[in-house]
């Protein structure tokens, strides 16, 4: 999957101009001339590709909160690629589009050659608003209201990860005699757990890149996409999907198992 993604991404990043190597006071960086959102869309798409196989290098580690702590990188990136693909697919840039990408394109510094005396500070877009954007797209199956709580379910489920909170940390506590794990949790319970985890992590990516696709109207390889996705989850054993109003139902009435992720067309 990693590597038909790749191959996928490096598709769609050659039909925008590739970034330029300009000056940035005393040194040169690359930096996009067009700062769009089809730019944006192809930088979150590289860092979610990293980072998903950045996860296969922690699991083999046992490395499972750093795990956690990049399963809720990989969750707003998706939602950011989502996000953007539709100011892409509809060809309008509503004003949360467009401050997102000012912000995003906003250099870290005003006075690169010292960062002491910058006084820039980037504008964060609230998260909420961002899922709310993407809950309103009128092809969900869900709700918008039932949408949104659900996105920010999932963003909340990892953020014990990445600000180290008790709960989630005591997760490396355990064994005979009981202990914390400081060297990776191999042979513990956590990395089935943690490897069915990130399962979704790499559907839901793919999912994503499918998006990319759809917003570049590169329909080759989105019938591509579409063919090589049926055929991961028939090897998978991933080919029967509960409805997702269905599980949100479970999950409200507190009956049946918790919600699983389901197909997203």
């Amino acid at each position: 999957m990693l590597d038909r993604r790749e191959e996928a991404f490096h598709r769609l990043s050659s039909t925008i101009d590739p970034p330029e190597f300009v000056a940035r006071g005393s040194y040169h960086v690359f930096r996009y001339k067009n700062e769009t959102a089809a730019a944006a869309v192809i930088q979150k798409l590289a860092r979610l590709i990293s980072g998903l196989r950045a996860t296969l290098v922690l699991i083999r580690g046992g490395y499972v909160q750093e795990v956690g702590a990049l399963c809720r990188m990989l969750d707003e990136l998706n939602e950011d690629i989502v996000f953007l693909c539709q100011a892409i697919k509809g060809d309008k840039t509503t004003d949360l589009h467009q401050r997102y990408l000012a912000a995003f394109y906003e250099e870290e510094f005003d006075e690169p050659d010292n960062p002491l005396l910058s006084r820039q500070k980037r504008p964060m877009i609230p998260r909420a608003k961002i899922q709310a954007a993407i809950a309103a797209i009128p092809e969900n199956s869900l709700n918008p209201s039932d949408g949104q709580q659900l996105y920010r379910t999932l963003h909340r489920a990892n953020s014990g990860y990445v600000h180290a909170a008790s709960g989630h940390i005591l997760e490396m506590y355990g064994g005979s005699p009981p202990r914390y794990h400081l060297s990776g949790m191999l042979g513990t319970a956590r990395i089935p757990e943690f490897t069915r985890h990130l399962w979704h992590f790499f559907y839901r990516g793919f999912v994503s890149l499918m998006f990319c696709a759809v917003a570049f109207r590169n329909r080759a390889l989105v019938d591509e996409l579409y063919a090589f996705r049926d055929q991961f989850e028939r090897a998978s054993g991933k080919t029967q999907w509960v409805d997702p109003n269905e599980l949100v139902r479970r999950a409200k009435n507190r009956k049946g198992p918790a919600p699983q992720s389901c197909r997203r067309r």
